[in-house]
């Protein structure tokens, strides 16, 4: 088969997959089984793309074209491969995860759970390897589209609630901010293709500039800048495999890897460094960081504290790609890696608890280490990670952070970024203590969650130490991306 070709497989495989998934509903196990089948063939399929990447062959496909240099299309680059193999090995060990939770938690909508999340996997592969802002628009809001109904899973008033808010702000600040920014780039330079270097032609007011930026900045809702991030905790009303989704392999990962792509390929890095308004963004995703870390420190639900730790630590990633160097773009990608593995090791940890004991708040964790010690274990490397300590991963995302912070002349994000990692410290690490340090409950027997739930969290807690071993090929991947 043709190396290109297998490009289109990466969005056609995943929709097979519903097809399974539906046609086996009445057979739990076949309807599993064909998720988890489709899951290892798509990342096969990502893996094979890698090599062929690796190998300097080059990739893309073309759909259709909407009007003259208007195109769905799509073309594997190195920033979209490193998106792609997170997303597709993660699709696996959800799904994995998932027949632990969803069973052991009697979950109604199996089938749609899982049919859904497939779309979801389509669209961020849709997303990964689209070859111009306007293929990644189209993708972008197919996945706010298929995630609506797991977020609603329940079905009950919170829930639709929790879903209604996190439509309306993705969908509003799509149509309101990022819609007119696209309209915007392509009126002032007739492209919307990804372009090294950029796309503007040179000359462009720096006041236009400065306003499409911002404009794309919080019309990428799922990068849940401040103040547009109210629909992340709202959706924690979700299953936590739904959760793991939204943190970790696609959605909120879909918004800054977006992000990124418009501050290199749309702008590019000499550009926006120079813009007047990227300080003000730079100081805003700083803010975002910390402002998120107290909001975090003072939940007690498991989840909740969870959510808002996500939304300070996209303000990393978003803040690599605002202080415009090299050494800061390479961080946000190194920080979108690493915190897909360790986020999703958290969430996979707190549904772990609700399912085998019914606890959802922190302060009901006393003891529980002793009860789920490999739940508890696998969650303190998680979080270890995030913190950004040896020897896992998140300690190389957070050093590069810091070196391009120096390289852009940002000196006081060094300050954030430390005073960030404390408070990490703090609002994390708590858990462990509470569950290691602290009498068991009366009457508490060893019960960990369901075996299937309990290796995919080995797998992820294995792969947080595996980036940090193997952190400088994945460095090397990076920079060798066309970032001018």
């Amino acid at each position: 088969m043709n190396a290109a070709h297998l490009l289109n497989w990466t969005l056609l495989i995943p929709l097979l997959a519903v097809v399974g998934i539906v046609l086996c509903s009445r057979w739990e196990n076949l309807r599993e089984t064909a998720s988890l089948g489709a899951a290892a063939i798509l990342f096969a399929v990502v893996c094979t793309l890698y090599g062929n990447l690796r190998d300097g062959v080059e990739l893309a496909v073309h759909w259709i074209e909407i009007l003259p240099g208007l195109a769905i299309s799509f073309r594997v680059d190195t920033m979209g491969m490193v998106f792609a193999l997170i997303a597709s090995s993660l699709w696996f060990v959800t799904v994995l995860y998932a027949i632990g939770y969803m069973r052991g938690h009697d979950e109604q909508n199996q089938t749609r759970f899982y049919a859904c999340f497939a779309v979801a996997i389509s669209a961020v592969m849709g997303i990964a390897f689209a070859e111009n802002l306007f293929t990644l628009f189209v993708f972008y809001e197919v996945l706010s589209l298929c995630t609506y109904p797991l977020v609603t899973h329940a079905g009950n008033e919170k829930a639709k609630n929790g879903g209604r808010i996190y439509l309306g702000i993705l969908l509003g600040t799509s149509i309101a901010l990022f819609l007119p920014a696209i309209i915007g780039t392509w009126m002032l330079s007739g492209t919307l293709d990804f372009t090294p270097g950029g796309v503007f032609p040179e000359g462009t007011s720096p006041v236009l500039l400065s306003v499409l930026l911002v404009l794309f900045a919080f019309g990428i809702g799922k990068a849940a800048l401040m103040p547009f991030h109210r629909w992340l905790p709202a959706a924690m009303v979700a299953p936590t495999p739904v959760s793991a989704l939204l943190h970790a392999v696609a959605v909120v990962k879909a918004g800054v890897f977006s992000v990124v792509k418009v501050v290199v390929f749309i702008f590019g890095i000499d550009t926006v460094a120079d813009l007047p308004v990227t300080s003000w963004l730079v100081y805003l995703a700083g803010a975002s960081i910390l402002l998120a870390s107290l909001v975090a420190m003072r939940q007690d639900n498991f989840k909740s504290r969870l959510a808002y730790s996500t939304v300070s630590q996209l303000g990393y990633i978003t803040l690599g790609a605002f202080m415009a160097s090299q050494a800061a773009i390479v961080g946000s990608m190194l920080h979108i890696t690493m915190h897909a593995f360790g986020k999703i090791t958290l969430f996979f940890c707190a549904g772990a608890v609700y399912v085998a004991h019914h606890k959802s708040e922190i302060s009901q964790l006393d003891g529980m280490g002793r009860v789920m010690p490999v739940t508890f274990i696998a969650f303190t490397l998680g979080a270890l990670s995030i913190i950004g300590l040896p020897p896992l991963g998140g300690v190389w995302s957070k050093w590069f952070l810091m070196m391009g912070a120096l390289d852009s002349g940002y000196l006081i994000m060094l300050a954030v970024l430390s005073i960030s990692s404390l408070l990490n410290i703090v609002y994390l690490l708590e858990i462990p203590a509470r569950a290691f340090l602290r009498p068991a409950p009366a009457g508490a027997s060893l019960q960990e969650a369901r075996p299937s739930s309990v290796v995919a969290m080995v797998i992820t807690t294995l792969m947080c130490i595996a980036l940090f071993i193997y952190g400088s090929d994945l460095y090397e991947f990076i920079r060798s991306a066309r970032l001018v």
